[in-house]
C-alpha cells in the first residue's frame, strides 16, 4: 500500500483525507486533510464548507479503520450528531483529524471525531454513526 494514498472508496472530488498520520488502535488515531483553494468543495473564496467536516470525519474513520471497501460499497453514513464548528478552515490549512470508536453494536459503529488545525486550534468535533455493509 502506498502511505500516501492509502486505500478508501472514495475518490477525486469526494475524497477529502489524505493519510494516516498515527494509528493509536483498531479504527482509532490521527489522519491529515488539506484544504486546498483549488478543491471542489472549496467556495470561490477558498473556504471549505463547515458540513463538508462531518465527511471529513467519517472519511477519517473509514481510513483508520483500513479503508474497509464493504463500507463504501455496501454501507453508508447512518448518523451524525453533538457537532459543534468554531471555525471554517480556508485554503491552506492543513488538517489534522482525531477519531476513536465510542460505540459498536452488530454493524453499527459510532465514532467521535474532533479537527483541528495545524496550530492545534479545534476546528470542529463531532461524532458519526456508520452502518457496515454485509457482504454476500
Amino acid at each position: 500500500m502506498n502511505p500516501d494514498r492509502e486505500e478508501l472508496p472514495h475518490v477525486y472530488p469526494f475524497r477529502f483525507v489524505e493519510r494516516t498520520v498515527e494509528k493509536r488502535g483498531p479504527a482509532e488515531g490521527r489522519v491529515r486533510a488539506l484544504v486546498t483553494g483549488n478543491g471542489r468543495r472549496t467556495d470561490a473564496d477558498g473556504f471549505l464548507p463547515p458540513l463538508t467536516l462531518v465527511e471529513v470525519v467519517a472519511q477519517s474513520a473509514l481510513l483508520l479503520e483500513g479503508g474497509d471497501p464493504g463500507i463504501g460499497r455496501t454501507g453508508f453514513l447512518a448518523g451524525v450528531s453533538d457537532f459543534v464548528f468554531d471555525r471554517t478552515p480556508e485554503s491552506g490549512d492543513v488538517l489534522s483529524v482525531d477519531v476513536r470508536v465510542v460505540g459498536v453494536l452488530g454493524p453499527i459503529v459510532r465514532f467521535e471525531g474532533t479537527v483541528t488545525d495545524a496550530e492545534g486550534r479545534r476546528v470542529c468535533s463531532g461524532a458519526v454513526t456508520v452502518k457496515k455493509g454485509i457482504e454476500a
